[in-house]
């Protein structure tokens, strides 16, 4: 219970909702799932009547492809939302895979919590709504960078822009990012092998220094204008 209670307060939904009302409004109607690495729990064109808030284990958002390669939209860790996105829309059809890229737990909510009156007082309702708008706003937003860091030709070019908004979104050139080698190229959608490559000749030339995840942008510390880094934004989320 105080497990699912503390995962419920680290989210943008329940963050500001006092914890008499989560126990007494929100846990009642709680479903708990342990979830097996592999494990596909949204699937392209499923309709969702629920959404989920990840307590452990680590979740990737994906798209797979005829030819056999996958994009990584997200990889969502505790505390992070499931579904949420689409209990909203129209159709409530999901566009994409939700698969559990190491053993999870989710706790799972009826969607009705939420879209429908009576079941949560209304008050209450309507704040974590509002809170909910908050969330799908910032996850478009994120999706905007996304798309900035992809319009790149270049794969330097897709590395610099990703970990120039790190580096700007943290207020630091040495940093460690939350993606593995294989989940970066998957979100730059790049083969893996040529990220690592294309990584190795950036910290030969200096431009960089990194170990696993852990990256220091000497093009950053080495230019007073920033210029490697130009207009770059930085992910504010």
């Amino acid at each position: 219970m105080d497990e699912i209670l503390t995962a419920l307060k680290r989210t943008e939904l329940f963050s500001d909702v006092p914890e008499g009302v989560i126990l007494r409004e929100i846990m009642p109607h709680r479903q708990l799932q342990e979830c097996r690495k592999g494990l596909f729990l949204i699937e392209p064109q499923q309709e969702m009547s629920r959404f989920g808030v990840v307590m452990a284990g680590k979740i990737h958002i994906m798209h797979f492809f005829q030819e056999g390669n996958y994009s990584l939209t997200a990889a969502l860790t505790a505390g992070d939302l499931l579904g949420a996105d689409l209990i909203c829309t129209r159709t409530r059809r999901s566009p994409y895979y939700a698969m559990v890229a190491s053993t999870a737990r989710v706790v799972f909510f009826p969607a009705a919590m939420l879209t429908e009156p009576g079941i949560v007082q209304e008050g209450w309702r309507l704040q974590i709504l509002s809170r909910l708008a908050t969330w799908i706003s910032n996850e478009n937003m994120k999706k905007e960078y996304r798309l900035a860091i992809l319009s790149q030709k270049g794969l330097r070019d897709r590395i610099v822009t990703y970990l120039s908004m790190q580096s700007g979104k943290l207020q630091k050139t040495a940093f460690a990012i939350s993606f593995s080698r294989e989940e970066l190229a998957a979100f730059l959608c790049v083969n893996r092998s040529a990220l690592s490559h294309e990584l190795s000749l950036m910290e030969q030339e200096g431009l960089i220094s990194f170990h696993k995840n852990f990256f220091t942008l000497h093009y950053l510390e080495q230019s007073e204008s920033h210029s490697l880094r130009g207009n770059q934004p930085a992910f504010p989320f």
